[in-house]
């Protein structure tokens, strides 16, 4: 709540101080961190430099429930106009009613989405993928693992770690174990991946890195994590060869970033030309190479050296997950986790 009053208060003094002939300001809510910052430099800087009469004005936010949160907040008078937010919790947004429909009449880059990127019930659209990836410590394994298996070797008994469920790096691995042992459905059963889970228990050192996953792989503490590409690329960049990445041959699941229109926002019209750039091959590329985040719109061209580094060469070997009816079972597999992973691990 004192963020949303924050928020409303700095808007509201922005707004009184500016005279009548001002450009239009375009409040975009989204991730604080490496996000924002590397996010400003590759599509915020660029689509100002295009628009010189649209401001667009940065409200970090440390995720996507607290991104919910402000927006409930004002919901009665919106002070947003943008938000960038995870698609389940963007699924919430949507049956509240805090969100238009982005489509064709909103960016002409819709018909260029990927088919993944596009959700029933869902107003916004994917504007980022991530995936799950292997992180090893180069120190202490010297071959890239090619199987999510590696995760079970006895060798790396308290040397693992990962977010447990509910955290979706948790639940992410699960679905992927399940399919990896003849799994099919995971809304329904997903025991083969609880199963294959209970393995890899032994060698978790932590379920909760802190401050985070990387670091703990980078400094040695632990030899190989689950992580998101992202971040993991960025973060192999800074270890000075420590940390690896590795996509193993089984695939990935996609965590999608949706970029979504604030119902009743005070930009409607600029906030329109902010979304269409957004999704624009060319504010796509420049944050996939910023940051390694893969391209939403297939129109997209990476140059290889990047493309190498997200999961756009690898789509084939995406496993599908429904977001959406997974928030239905996302309470029940962690109950599981509780009764039959993480007690394994102790």
């Amino acid at each position: 709540m004192k963020t949303a009053i924050f928020l409303s208060g700095a808007l509201l003094l922005a707004t009184t101080a500016l005279p009548a002939h001002a450009q239009q300001t375009v409040t975009l809510l989204a991730y604080s961190g490496l996000f924002q910052e590397r996010y400003t430099k590759a599509v915020i800087e660029p689509f100002m430099a295009a628009h010189p009469d649209i401001k667009v004005e940065y409200f970090p936010q440390p995720g996507s429930a607290a991104m919910l949160g402000v927006l409930r907040a004002q919901k009665a008078a919106q002070q947003t106009d943008v938000a960038i937010m995870d698609v389940s919790v963007a699924k919430t947004g949507t049956d509240e009613g805090l969100f238009d429909k982005v489509d064709e009449s909103v960016t002409k880059n819709y018909a260029d989405l990927y088919p993944n990127a596009k959700f029933e019930g869902v107003a916004g659209v994917g504007v980022t993928f991530d995936n799950l990836v292997l992180i090893y410590n180069t120190d202490a394994i010297k071959t890239a693992p090619t199987s999510w298996n590696a995760l079970k070797d006895p060798a790396l008994k308290g040397k693992v770690a990962m977010m447990s469920a509910p955290d979706i790096v948790g639940i992410g691995t699960t679905i992927i174990m399940d399919r990896m042992n003849g799994g099919k459905d995971f809304i329904q059963n997903i025991n083969a991946g609880m199963n294959a889970m209970a393995e890899v228990a032994p060698n978790v050192q932590t379920w909760e890195p802190k401050p985070e996953v990387y670091p703990t792989v980078i400094n040695g503490q632990v030899s190989l994590g689950v992580g998101w590409n992202a971040r993991s690329q960025v973060n192999a960049d800074k270890s000075d060869g420590k940390m690896k990445v590795a996509l193993p041959q089984e695939g990935t699941i996609l965590q999608v970033n949706t970029i979504n229109l604030v119902k009743g926002g005070p930009s409607s019209d600029a906030a329109r030309k902010f979304v269409d750039y957004a999704l624009s091959p060319q504010a796509q590329s420049a944050f996939s190479a910023a940051m390694y985040y893969a391209p939403t719109n297939s129109a997209v061209k990476l140059a290889p050296d990047v493309a190498n580094r997200t999961v756009i060469g690898a789509m084939d070997k995406v496993i599908p997950v429904d977001w959406i009816a997974l928030s239905t079972v996302r309470d029940r597999i962690t109950q599981d986790w509780r009764r039959k992973v993480i007690p394994l691990s102790r």
